[in-house]
Parts: C-alpha cells; structure tokens; sequence
C-alpha cells in the first residue's frame, strides 16, 4: 500500500488522534472504526462493571487485559517496524507486529461469539455473528490508514483468537466454579459483586423481581395507610 501524505492533508478525528486523509470520507469512517477497542472498554465493559458487577463481565475484560499486555511484550521483544506510511502519519511510537487494535478485536469477539452460544436463548447464531464484521474493520482500517502491515494485523487477530478461546475457556470450564466464593466473600458482598451464570435469562429475572419488589412495596404502602 502506497500512500502519499503531506502534513497539510492530514486531519484527526478530534480528541483521538487517528488520523486519515483530508477528504477521504472511507478515511473518515475507518478512523472512527478504528476508535471501536476504545468505545467497547469505556462504554461497555467500564460502565457495565460500575453499574452491573457481574463477575463474567469483569473476568471478560481482565482476559482483554492481559491480552493487550502480551502484545505489549511481543512488541517489544519484536520490535518489527510499521510500515512507513505510519512514519509519514507522524503518530507511529511504538513498534507493528502484532496490531494491537486487531488482537483486541478478535479477542473480544471470540469470547463474546462463544459466550453467546453457551448462554443466549435468543437466537445464538444471529447474536454470536455480531462483533464479527467490526472486528474485520477494525483489522482493515489499521491498514488502510497506513498504522499497519496486512501481515501485522492478521497477526494481531490471530493471537486474539487464541488468547480469547484459551481465556474463555478457563474461565466458563475452570474458574467459574469460584464464582459463588468470590460472590460470597467480604469483597464481594462489598461491591457487589454478583454471579448471573446460573440464571437462563438475566434480563427477564430482573424484570420480574423489579415488578415484584414495586407490587411488595406498593402493598406494604397500603397497609400502612
């Protein structure tokens, strides 16, 4: 892929920093896609683990975690170039091989993809299918945007498959059977935290026991008039 940038031509998305060609709209759009590792931590997982506490969820993002800092480790012990469209983007401080953008993405959709198999009621193949085509974009807008080589974000997505089965399976067939420890245990009654494996389907038990618990006090209100 052969790119030539100007400073002058160079535009970011504002506060991120991915930078795409001024004027390319493809650019503009893969510049956002590329921001979907981001959204996912603190959209989802971040606001699910304050407001939620669910130890799958918090597993879930550890196993990210530790993902992302063994790619750290394999880049740094690599040290394999990006390619020098990145060099020409004037945003490239740390070494290519493997994309960590791609490895984040197959590994959160692996284990996302498995996790709905094993749990979902709804339609599995359908839910199972849906991190898929983003986390292709991702791995695409990394190279189209000069960031990586095809060989570094293949690379990247290929680790994130098996450090995301590897993990999902330690966690749902191993450290699963903890879960009530840890749910039962002072930290755990301290914030919170709380096992949902065993429920079929969480959002209708919460549904129902918040329909319960506004007829018990709707009751107890009356009764007390």
């Amino acid at each position: 892929m052969s790119i030539s940038h100007s400073s002058n031509s160079l535009k970011a998305v504002t506060l991120t920093h991915v930078r795409y060609q001024r004027g390319d709209r493809l650019g503009h759009f893969l510049a956002w896609v590329s921001l979907i590792p981001v959204f996912i931590s603190l959209g989802g997982f971040v606001s699910h683990i304050l407001f939620r506490r669910e130890l799958q969820v918090i597993f879930f993002a550890c196993g990210l975690i530790a993902s992302q800092f063994i790619n750290e480790v394999i880049k740094t012990s690599v040290q394999q170039s990006r390619p020098e469209t990145c060099a020409l983007l004037e945003m490239c401080d740390s070494h290519g091989w493997p994309s960590s953008h791609s490895q984040y993405m197959f590994f959160f959709a692996i284990y996302f993809a498995l996790l709905s198999i094993l749990r979902s009621r709804t339609p599995k193949l359908l839910l199972a299918t849906l991190p898929w085509p983003l986390a292709i974009l991702t791995m695409y807008s990394r190279v189209y945007l000069g960031y990586h080589t095809v060989a570094q974000v293949f690379a990247g997505a290929a680790l994130g498959l098996l450090l995301g089965a590897i993990w999902f399976w330690m966690v749902n067939y191993v450290l699963i059977g903890y879960f009530p420890a840890i749910e039962e245990s002072s930290i755990g009654r301290l914030l919170y935290l709380k096992d949902c494996s065993h429920i079929p389907n969480v959002l209708k038990f919460e549904y129902d026991n918040a329909r319960a618990a506004r007829t018990r006090m709707a009751a107890r209100k009356l009764s007390a008039d």
